[in-house]
């Protein structure tokens, strides 16, 4: 069986090879990959590069929809605002998250976008709690501090 969790890791590596910041994410319907992407924000120059929503565009493509229903999305850090309203607009139906972004979560840890009465948005997230989506992170950011210096 496929640890789906451990193939957003490993896009987040390659984002982190490519100097950007470490996200990975993979959607899933019925067991198959249906789209898989990291970071490109530095590299293609675009404020909306992030992993999310370069997942949901392959996958939509894949499926020759935007509804997503019944799909599953891995990612390796909890996604922002964009990304959170992006995951619901596309109706995915559940969301596992490797670790908290305690600077810009949108799905619980700062604010909650993916399960908000007001916003008339429920789904299913599960914490993981993986430490090795927040070794990838910390790694990045203390490399990046010494490249700095």
């Amino acid at each position: 069986m496929i640890d789906f969790l451990e193939v957003a890791k490993e896009e987040a590596i390659s984002a982190m090879n490519k100097g950007e910041i470490p996200v990975g994410a993979v959607i899933v319907k019925n067991g198959v990959i249906i789209g898989k992407a990291h970071n490109l924000k530095e590299t293609l120059k675009d404020s909306t590069a992030h992993a999310e929503i370069l997942a949901i565009k392959e996958a939509s493509n894949f499926l020759g929809d935007w509804r997503l229903n019944g799909a599953e999305m891995y990612v390796t850090l909890e996604p922002c605002p964009m990304c959170a309203s992006a995951i619901v607009q596309s109706r995915i139906s559940k969301l596992y998250i490797g670790t908290f972004n305690k600077d810009m979560g949108a799905c619980g840890s700062v604010i909650n976008i993916t399960n908000n009465k007001w916003l008339n948005s429920s789904l299913e997230v599960k914490w993981l709690y993986d430490e090795g989506c927040s070794e990838i992170l910390t790694t990045f950011f203390k490399n990046r501090r010494i490249d700095i210096i």
